[in-house]
């Protein structure tokens, strides 16, 4: 008997926030703001599995919408760079002795008044495990190659930083 008023309980705040915001196609980024504001009120509860399941295609939906609505702008090799050594814990002098690329220089390109040579991005894609096209813009992947990768619509950029394949060293004969 239990789990029969649980489960009714499930249902009953899932078609409570179904009528209170119908899940439907977002129209529009007033639609969009609307959708993102009970997305935002809901994260700050305890949700119980009806008002999740909710949760999850009102989140789907958004994602859809910003997929096809909202561009994402390219990041910059300073602001590649400065992610990448932020996500390693390593400062400009130790990345300087590691890639062989004279710390000034790394100063200068997070500071963005100096480009990247393509010698230094091929050093700075190997040194961190990434695609050397991570440091160019206009190197996402399309939105049908994203969702690929994810197997469904991203509004986040997923493929800027990718692993790069692992290289087989040439051995001799």
């Amino acid at each position: 008997m239990a789990t029969r008023a649980t489960g009714r309980t499930t249902l009953d705040r899932y078609f409570k926030l179904v009528k209170e915001f119908p899940l439907t196609r977002i129209r529009d980024g007033a639609h969009l703001d609307r959708a993102e504001a009970v997305i935002h009120r809901l994260l700050e509860q305890d949700l119980n599995e009806g008002a999740q399941d909710y949760l999850d295609v009102l989140t789907d939906l958004v994602e859809r919408y910003e997929a096809e609505h909202v561009p994402i702008p390219d990041a910059s090799e300073a602001d590649v760079l400065c992610m990448l050594m932020e996500s390693s814990g390593i400062t400009q002098s130790q990345l300087s002795k590691e890639v062989g690329i004279v710390q000034s220089t790394i100063s200068a390109v997070l500071n963005g008044t100096r480009s990247l040579t393509k010698g230094q991005v091929i050093a700075l894609a190997d040194h961190f495990g990434i695609r050397p096209s991570a440091f160019l813009p206009g190197s996402q992947p399309t939105d049908r190659a994203r969702q690929r990768t994810v197997g469904r619509p991203a509004s986040a950029p997923v493929g800027r930083v990718q692993a790069a394949p692992k290289r087989k060293k040439a051995g001799r004969a």
